[in-house]
């Protein structure tokens, strides 16, 4: 591979890329918005609160018996929203925008739960401890603490909002635009030069790494400094994983921009692949309690060794020896996919 040509390859599209204002501005603020929407969402402690409604009571009843319940005020984490009309209640509750619907002043307390709402029945949980007798509870069950450093939400999530941007940064960015070059016949005079196909890959290879790596440091100082981050394991380590991480999906990327020559193809193509992969690589939520196959097929997409790794050096302090298996397979997926798509490679839409 002659560096020289690599070098042209690679600072042409960094160029490009950083020239399009549109697009860089979009990868630094969208991950930002995000982390601080949620951030403002969620407490920065880790306490969900459980959205409780309370409507008053039926025709008939005087005002002065429809006052909140008591006991309401002594539960930290039940939100209440006051609903003047019975039947707004009603609708919130069926579409699941409250968790529960109490009634104001009635003796015994009414409430309502939807069935299938699993955290209406949490808080009808909160709701009903209030009423047992401490001396009864205290023979049936001994309660007991676990002290420990506890993650927040927000920073469990930050890594997986990361991982989504490198994924959408490297898909649309190496696969999608290769495609337009191929279309525009940008690649087809390319053809023309002593540039060879593994050079062109591995120059969109290592310009999207670039910029995947710019855009994310970027993003977690700001972060740092916004809403005071902290990375418990190393940052070395932290930024081994996070190459390793964004060589695998761009790699992807490359298959894609391999011979297809239909932009709405391609982007039907990076469509069908960065859902899945987004879903079941835990960037939102946590597949704990999926069932054993779903773990299994989740593993064959490279975000959810990406994502996963940055966790455990991020939030546990885990260091490299410790992720051999996710650093495994990211290796393998670059090696392998950058292999096919130089194979497969071609310049012209024919």
């Amino acid at each position: 591979m002659m560096l020289k040509r690599f070098w042209s390859v690679f600072i042409a599209r960094n160029k490009e890329y950083f020239r399009d204002r549109v697009t860089l501005g979009w990868n630094f603020l969208f991950p930002l918005f995000i982390v601080i929407g949620f951030s403002v969402l969620f407490q920065r402690g880790g306490q969900e609160y459980y959205k409780i409604g309370v409507i008053p009571r039926e025709a008939g009843i005087s005002e002065k018996a429809d006052a909140l319940p008591q006991i309401l005020k002594n539960l930290n984490l039940l939100k209440l929203i006051v609903f003047e009309n019975r039947n707004t209640g009603f609708e919130k509750l069926r579409y699941h925008k409250v968790d529960m619907i109490i009634e104001r002043g009635s003796e015994p307390i009414r409430y309502w739960v939807s069935s299938s709402s699993p955290k209406g029945t949490i808080a009808e949980s909160l709701l009903l401890q209030n009423f047992y007798d401490p001396g009864y509870m205290a023979g049936k069950a001994v309660k007991q603490t676990v002290k420990g450093n506890q993650t927040a939400y927000i920073e469990w999530l930050f890594p997986g909002i990361i991982a989504m941007n490198m994924m959408f940064s490297g898909l649309y960015g190496v696969g999608y635009a290769t495609v337009r070059y191929r279309k525009n016949g940008v690649l087809k005079r390319l053809k023309a030069t002593p540039l060879t196909a593994f050079e062109y890959l591995a120059a969109q290879l290592v310009s999207r790494m670039f910029v995947i790596l710019f855009s994310g440091i970027t993003i977690y100082i700001g972060c740092a400094l916004l809403l005071n981050f902290h990375c418990k394991g190393s940052y070395f380590d932290l930024l081994v994983m996070f190459m390793l991480g964004s060589a695998s999906i761009v790699s992807v990327g490359l298959i894609i921009a391999a011979r297809i020559s239909s932009e709405e193809l391609a982007e039907g193509l990076v469509t069908l692949i960065t859902w899945p992969m987004m879903f079941l690589s835990e960037v939102w939520f946590s597949l704990e309690g999926a069932p054993e196959w779903v773990h299994k097929f989740a593993l064959i997409f490279p975000l959810m060794h990406l994502t996963d790794g940055m966790r455990q050096i991020m939030n546990e302090g885990a260091g490299l020896g410790e992720l051999g298996f996710h650093i495994t397979v990211l290796l393998s997926v670059t090696a392998v996919f950058i292999s096919l798509g130089s194979v497969l490679f071609r310049w012209t839409k024919d």
